[in-house]
């Protein structure tokens, strides 16, 4: 405080000096003695002024400053009293805290000891139990001591009675055990198997006829002639040409035999390949359609329309496919298929056949709880050795099989086309599930065309073979060869007779005769007592 009160009267001399100075400065100019004892006089009571209003600023500044200096103690004070009052509450807290924590131990020690009490009073309970268990141990090992000793007396007086020694009674035992049992299990397995064996042909029958009544197919109609309509008889001396030059070149660039005989308008192509047939029927039409008929135009037609029906041979195996749902077949495998439409097995188109096998099989295939997509694909392809680009001396199945193997099919499906006329052993289900499709396929009524002379010798044939037994009286062969029905005579044939004449003429049918499907044999025999009322 001093040192602020010394800083600022140095400053008010200097105030002064400065003034003093100026005056002097002033008077000396003007150079009259009185006038600056008159100044200095005024100067010196303004410096007594200013010396006053120094003092009382000095003395508001130190009465400001003792006002500054005790609120700042009040603060202070102020600010311990509210320190000091959370350190006491901080305190308090942790007391608490130290309290709470000391009442938890004791808790806690007064529960550990009641617990050891407990223990305690177990582990005496244990001791007194074990005691007791231990002298109930002596006296059952004591009783079975004496069982024992009780059994080896019987035992040998068991041995002294019946003249067997332990051994022997126990081999004896288990000998009559294992007859009994043996004859016990031959009983359960035979009447299991013939449990089976009604049971499997049941389901099978189920799954058979399920099968045909979900696959609807049309009866098939084909031949080996193809008959060409024509607009008049006149185009039939263009068909031929001069000296036969015309028909001659037709039939050297297809390969089928042109028929033209009387029929009004009409003339008659032959040929057992019917992609060939289809090639020249198509190319007559144009021939006809555009009128001109020469050699060279024949030939540039035949071309044309050969490279045709390869392209629909193709489009046509592609829509089967697509159809079916088959899917990663191999080209050359679509085109045998596309082919098949050109192709008939005993008057059935050969492309519906395999579509209604590829049917079959699928839903036979899931009843059985197969794959029916490998199912569907072996049926479709089962018959592709029927249609070679050139001829082989291979059976269809072999060569269908062999294709299969060249063209990347699984292992089943060449076994199941291969197998399917038993020409190799089968190794997979499918193999079965597509012979008996093909037969189904086959066998129905309608399926193929039938020529009428060896329709009916079958039908003698059938009948011959019952007639070949003795004690026939009448045979029958019935339900287009599907049935033969025999009646033989009472007296020469008994009633167990009868099932084992049915076996055997079922028999030498099936090794001496060629049928599509099965026959069944049927034995009726009858008693009659006649009398006459007169």
């Amino acid at each position: 405080m001093e040192y602020i009160i010394t800083i600022i009267a140095a400053i008010v001399a200097l105030i002064i000096g400065f003034i003093i100075a100026k005056t002097l400065e002033k008077k000396s100019a003007s150079g009259a003695v009185a006038s600056a004892t008159k100044e200095a006089e005024v100067v010196k009571k303004e410096a007594e002024a200013i010396k006053k209003e120094a003092e009382g600023i000095l003395k508001e500044a130190h009465s400001k400053g003792e006002t500054i200096k005790k609120d700042k103690m009040l603060q202070a004070k102020e600010k311990f009293l509210e320190l000091k009052s959370e350190h006491e509450k901080v305190i308090l807290s942790r007391d608490k805290k130290m309290n709470d924590a000391e009442k938890r131990i004791r808790d806690k020690e007064s529960q550990v000891s009641s617990e050891i009490a407990k223990n305690k009073k177990l582990n005496a309970e244990v001791e007194n139990k074990s005691k007791s268990f231990d002298e109930r141990l002596a006296v059952l090992e004591k009783k079975k001591a004496e069982v024992d000793k009780a059994h080896r007396n019987q035992i040998q007086q068991l041995e002294v009675i019946s003249s067997l020694s332990a051994d022997e009674a126990k081999d004896q035992l288990m000998l009559s055990l294992k007859d009994e049992a043996k004859t016990e299990a031959m009983a359960f397995v035979q009447n299991s198997i013939e449990e089976a064996k009604m049971t499997a042909q049941q389901e099978a029958k189920k799954i058979i006829i399920n099968t045909i009544q979900r696959i609807g197919t049309e009866e098939a109609v084909e031949n080996c002639v193809s008959v060409f309509n024509l607009e008049s008889d006149d185009v039939k001396g263009r068909i031929i040409g001069r000296e036969g030059r015309n028909i001659r070149a037709i039939e050297a660039a297809t390969g089928v035999e042109i028929i033209v005989d009387d029929t009004p308008e009409a003339i008659i192509l032959s040929c057992f390949d019917s992609v060939r047939r289809e090639i020249a029927r198509l190319s007559l039409h144009k021939l006809v359609t555009d009128g001109r008929i020469h050699p060279a135009r024949i030939e540039e037609i035949v071309k044309k329309t050969t490279k045709q029906i390869e392209e629909e041979i193709i489009e046509v195996g592609k829509r089967t496919v697509i159809d079916l749902g088959i899917h990663g077949l191999h080209p050359e495998l679509i085109k045998a298929v596309g082919r098949m439409k050109y192709r008939s097995s005993y008057g059935q188109n050969l492309l519906q056949h395999s579509r209604e096998v590829a049917k079959l099989c699928a839903v036979m295939a899931s009843e059985l709880g197969l794959n029916p997509k490998l199912a569907k694909r072996a049926g479709l392809l089962h018959d592709i050795g029927k249609v070679p680009e050139n001829e082989t001396e291979l059976p269809h199945a072999i060569l269908g099989a062999q294709w299969a193997e060249k063209y990347g099919e699984k292992a089943e499906v060449i076994n199941a086309i291969g197998a399917h006329h038993d020409e190799i052993e089968m190794t997979s289900l499918l193999s079965p599930i597509v012979q008996v499709c093909d037969a189904i396929s086959g066998a129905r009524p309608g399926a193929r065309r039938q020529v009428l002379d060896s329709y009916i010798q079958r039908l003698k044939d059938l009948e011959e073979v019952a007639f070949s037994f003795n004690g026939v009286n009448k045979a029958y062969a019935i339900q287009a060869g599907r049935e033969l029905r025999v009646m033989v005579e009472s007296e020469k044939v008994s009633d167990e007779k009868a099932a084992q004449l049915s076996f055997e003429i079922s028999q030498k049918i099936q090794t001496d005769m060629t049928y599509p499907g099965q026959v069944k044999v049927t034995v009726i025999r009858e008693t009659r007592a006649v009398n006459i009322a007169k």
